[in-house]
């Protein structure tokens, strides 16, 4: 009888279905040693951190439905726990199978412990945006951050019970002079990225997050922390997608991707920002090429430059294009960003808007009830059943305002001119008839 010890990763590689496995089978419509073989092979994860032990947990990966992820978190001066508190039950709220924690304001290990006592699904962290903020106000300057401080932050982190972890691991000097030589209109949009940049090119010295990747390995294993390979250098505008600069850094991260594989380590690959609609499916391709049909997690991508407000509509186009070439789950884009800090609203906005274009792409590639889904609110439009049509919202809130507008007859759009009611009387096929 095998033992309960070891990453999901390590179990499934000794042949053991766990209680996590059998949970994710049973929402996705899988048979249990199915969801086990694409774990052991690293094609498919379950975040779930063994400190942190909740009722649902989700599987990423291929095959499986797309899913969504929401960024929440404090910002010096603009936000506090309450207000942060209040998203994360929006996000939940709206679906969202996953938080991300980037506060970079005050007291962040309260912050991050509040959220997650409140948090019953996967939940993730940037360490960096910790390591140098404390830098920052301890020392005085972000580049006086030190190895000992990024392995103490992964660490007390995981043991707060945080299931996923941006690792910006595959910055390194040799990427940074590809940039130099094929300089970008954005330069560096990440922030990690460009706090670890900084701190390279201050001290003359490799990625920290890279030369201590061994270290990492070792935290990660014991509390069976899934890493997010970061991608520092993902394009910040169209112009600069595609780049030698994001390439050499995906490189890199499909040779980090082998060493987590081989440490028994659940490891996801994070992809880029902004990329012209025709270039997307070769991004999605490339990066299953390099890194082995890892589990591809992208923000967004935006597919235009120039809809600031409506960002979360530029993503979801992108989002629905990546994830049916292939992409496994989307980091949503609310309508704040390139703007500010979002709010309540647009929390529910970029949920929505993501998980829409998650469906679509589960549509497209044919993932188990996403048609299902989609026939059932069909139905029940032809049967103006107005009640069944909100139970099956993606956004029922959506469905509530003007309710004087809808009855048996139909809606205030068309009044008694309702084209399937003409039709199924004609056709002599009443509500319920299909």
């Amino acid at each position: 009888m095998h033992t309960k010890t070891g990453t999901q990763m390590e179990r499934a590689l000794r042949g053991e279905v766990t209680a996590e496995m059998v949970q994710v089978a049973e929402s996705e419509g899988w048979q249990p040693e199915e969801i086990m073989a694409e774990i052991a092979a690293g094609r498919i994860v379950i975040p779930a951190n063994n400190r942190r032990p909740r009722e649902s947990y989700c599987g990423v990966g291929r095959g499986l439905r797309t899913k969504v992820n929401a960024n929440i978190g404090t910002s010096k001066g603009f936000s506090g726990l309450e207000f942060e508190k209040h998203k994360l039950e929006i996000s939940i709220e709206c679906g969202a199978d996953a938080v991300m924690d980037l506060s970079t304001g005050p007291d962040i290990d309260a912050v991050r412990r509040a959220l997650i006592d409140d948090c019953p699904i996967a939940f993730g962290t940037v360490p960096i945006y910790q390591v140098t903020v404390e830098a920052q106000e301890i020392r005085g300057a972000i580049v006086s951050m030190t190895e000992e401080d990024i392995l103490n932050a992964i660490k007390k982190q995981a043991e707060d019970g945080v299931d996923f972890m941006t690792i910006h691991c595959g910055l390194t000097l040799e990427a940074i002079e590809r940039l130099r030589k094929h300089p970008r209109i954005t330069d560096i949009v990440s922030r990690g990225g460009s706090f670890l940049t900084g701190w390279m090119l201050h001290h003359q010295r490799q990625n920290p997050f890279y030369t201590q990747f061994d270290n990492i390995l070792e935290i990660a294993k014991e509390y069976d922390i899934t890493l997010s390979l970061g991608d520092a250098l993902r394009p910040g505008c169209l112009a600069d997608a595609t780049d030698r600069g994001q390439i050499t850094e995906l490189t890199i991260l499909g040779e980090l991707v082998a060493r987590c594989r081989a440490a028994g380590v659940q490891v996801i690959v994070e992809g880029p920002g902004h990329v012209p609609m025709d270039q997307i499916e070769t991004n999605i391709k490339l990066q299953k090429r390099l890194c082995e049909e890892a589990p591809f997690y992208v923000l967004g991508p935006l597919v235009t430059d120039v809809a600031p407000g409506y960002d979360h509509i530029t993503s979801a186009i992108g989002g629905a294009i990546a994830a049916a070439a292939g992409a496994d789950f989307l980091c949503y884009v609310t309508p704040a960003e390139h703007l500010g800090l979002p709010n309540e609203s647009d929390v529910r906005q970029g949920v929505i808007a993501s998980r829409i274009a998650a469906h679509a792409a589960d549509m497209a590639k044919g993932i188990k009830g996403a048609a299902d889904w989609d026939r059932s609110m069909a139905k029940a439009r032809k049967d103006l059943d107005w009640a069944e049509q909100r139970r099956l919202s993606m956004d029922p809130k959506a469905f509530d305002p003007h309710p004087h507008t809808r009855n048996e007859t139909g809606c205030s759009m068309c009044g008694p001119y309702c084209a399937m009611k003409i039709v199924s009387d004609y056709l002599g096929r009443p509500p319920g008839s299909c």
